[in-house]
């Protein structure tokens, strides 16, 4: 029984390792298959990649066919440029550069023209338009100023409280009369018009410090000559502070406060100009309607006018300066407002005014229009008068260029020359020789009617005090 039971389990295991034999026999057909269809698949796959690269081959070389042709091409095409260049050049005489500079010569030529006749078509219209707007500007700014027309005397008429203060005036002997035209150098014209003196002097400053000089004597009643030194002094100080005041009123009329920042001595040396002419004409007032006019122009050509009427105000300041520094008034002008803190515009507008220096601004510009506008309007200035103060002031010049010579005073309409000399320093024969001297000059440098006296004073005074 045991050898039966046996048996039966070896038949089991046997049967059991068939099946898996079996069973790995059908795996290994199942592999084998799906081995084959793989390699088959590969062969497809390799046989289209074979199939791309040959075609690929195939591509690569018509690139490079064509390639080849276009280098051949590229060469013929080169050869026939430099051949047709050089059959252009042979035909020309030219070469390549040559030509091309000719070229661009020409089309330079043809741009400057074309820009000249531009240029010169707008410069035209330019100047038709730019004069009647000139013209129209001007106009109206010269309409809306209502300006005086004056003219300056050399004579200022004083009138007495009574009649009975002409003796007074003249003096005994006429000693009063003579110390008062020595201490002031002005003329003092006593004659039968009743209640009325004049003054005469072609010096306003002098002329105006002699009428407050006699006012003030008039005034006191008091009149002798140690009195009319006294007068005169305070009168001359009297001028100054006028001179001041005359200063600030012209900034007022023309626009321009104290907070603007002008400094005390332009203000003042502008108020100096109240009592200087120029052909005539008021020298202050011609600034302050130069402003004026300035101002109007600037403001309808739509330029800030502020500096502009600074510069019109300020551009005959070196008037004032011309007996104590040499050179144009123009220049002196501009160096004293430059000076007193007046800015660049300003300081070229008034060296400029006269054309010394060209004009490169539109205020320096428009100084000058200003400025010409007032002087030429009608009646504005004489030239009769200007030289008529000319030929006194050189009278003046003469004879204070002479050692010793401490004032000097052009009387009698000019045919009087008054020479004071300082009597340490001048003795009678060297003022002898100083009134020779004089003559002489006035003979070759001058010309006047009729004849000039010369006179030498030698004065000495001698001055105690008890106490």
């Amino acid at each position: 029984m045991g050898i039966a039971q046996n048996t039966g389990t070896g038949s089991s295991l046997l049967l059991a390792a068939g099946i898996l034999i079996v069973a790995l026999g059908l795996v290994l057909v199942a592999a084998l298959r799906m081995l084959r269809q793989r390699r088959a698949e590969l062969d497809r796959r390799e046989e289209r990649l074979t199939a791309e690269l040959q075609r690929l081959h195939l591509h690569e070389d018509e690139l490079a066919a064509r390639a080849a042709e276009s280098e051949r091409i590229r060469g013929e095409l080169a050869e026939q440029s430099a051949a047709s260049r050089l059959l252009l050049e042979r035909t020309a005489g030219l070469t390549s550069a040559q030509a091309r500079d000719e070229v661009v010569r020409a089309a330079e030529a043809e741009a400057r023209r074309e820009a000249a006749l531009t240029v010169r078509e707008i410069e035209r219209r330019a100047v038709v338009e730019g004069e009647g707007r000139a013209r129209e500007i001007i106009a109206s700014s010269v309409q809306r100023l209502a300006a005086e027309h004056t003219a300056e005397t050399v004579v200022t008429t004083l009138r007495l409280p009574s009649e009975d203060m002409k003796g007074r005036v003249i003096g005994r002997e006429g000693r009063n009369i003579r110390a008062f035209e020595a201490v002031t150098g002005v003329n003092l014209i006593v004659d039968d018009t009743p209640g009325l003196v004049q003054l005469s002097c072609f010096d306003p400053v002098r002329r105006e410090s002699a009428r407050l000089t006699l006012e003030s004597l008039l005034t006191d009643g008091r009149i002798h000559p140690a009195r009319i030194e006294e007068a005169h002094e305070r009168s001359r100080s009297e001028v100054e502070r006028l001179c001041v005041r005359a200063g600030e009123d012209a900034l007022l009329t023309v626009g321009i406060g104290t907070a603007d920042g002008m400094a005390p001595e332009l203000v003042r040396t502008l108020g100096t100009l109240r009592y200087r002419t120029s052909y005539g004409q008021n020298v202050l007032g011609h600034l302050v309607e130069s402003a004026h006019l300035a101002a109007m122009m600037a403001a309808e050509l739509g330029v800030d006018p502020e500096p502009v009427r600074r510069a019109a105000l300020l551009h005959d300041i070196g008037k004032a300066l011309s007996h104590e520094v040499a050179g144009s008034h123009a220049l002196t002008g501009a160096e004293f407002a430059r000076r007193h803190g007046e800015s660049a515009e300003v300081v070229h507008a008034i060296a400029a005014h006269h054309g010394e220096i060209e004009a490169k601004t539109v205020e320096a510009v428009l100084t000058q229009a200003a400025d010409a506008c007032s002087a030429g309007r009608p009646g504005a200035r004489k030239e009769s008068v200007e030289a008529y103060v000319r030929r006194l002031e050189r009278l003046e010049e003469i004879a204070r260029a002479h050692d010793g010579v401490t004032k000097v005073y052009a009387m009698q309409a000019g045919r009087e020359v008054r020479v004071m000399v300082q009597p340490e320093k001048v003795d009678d024969l060297r003022a002898q020789e100083i009134a020779r001297e004089v003559a002489r000059q006035v003979r070759e440098e001058l010309t006047y009617p009729g004849q000039i006296r010369i006179t030498v004073v030698r004065e000495s005074r001698a001055t105690e005090f008890a106490r």
